[in-house]
């Protein structure tokens, strides 16, 4: 049987994931955490992307959402603001799982609106790093 490929795609500033708020995000980088999430799914090929900037989140998107198995996607801040990543969720084929590590529903009351949800198969927020093995989790048992 073939690999299942996921591509988890990061928005802005998860690259600050273990020094950016710990209270909120928790002291772990996602650096660290990648290898963790790559050994206990061995079965499944984990490809990753960060990027700070709305455009390359795109691109890469586009890039990939006809040919991976699903993608994992932290939009960040992006969430709250961009019709454009959900206007690419939409055109793309690839199953998207929106997931967020806090649980933006007892942050800031901006947070609580998100503009790619509706666009996304499922949303999982709120439990850690974790949030992105439940929603890998999510994919491999995906049919559409």
């Amino acid at each position: 049987m073939e690999k299942k490929k996921i591509l988890i795609v990061n928005g802005p500033n998860l690259n600050l994931l273990g020094k950016r708020e710990p209270g909120i995000y928790g002291q772990e980088s996602f650096d660290s955490y990648l290898p963790q999430l790559r050994n206990r799914y061995p079965q499944v090929e984990i490809d990753y992307f960060q990027s700070n900037c709305e455009g390359a989140l795109i691109d890469r998107m586009q890039q990939d959402g006809f040919s991976v198995d699903g993608i994992v996607l932290n939009a960040g801040a992006y969430t709250h603001t961009s019709v454009a990543l959900g206007d690419c969720i939409r055109a793309i084929t690839s199953p998207v799982i929106e997931v967020h590590i806090s649980n933006v529903h007892t942050r800031e009351e901006f947070r609580h609106h998100s503009m790619i949800s509706a666009a996304c198969k499922g949303v999982i927020c709120g439990f850690g790093l974790d949030s992105y093995r439940l929603a890998i989790e999510a994919l491999i048992d995906y049919r559409p």
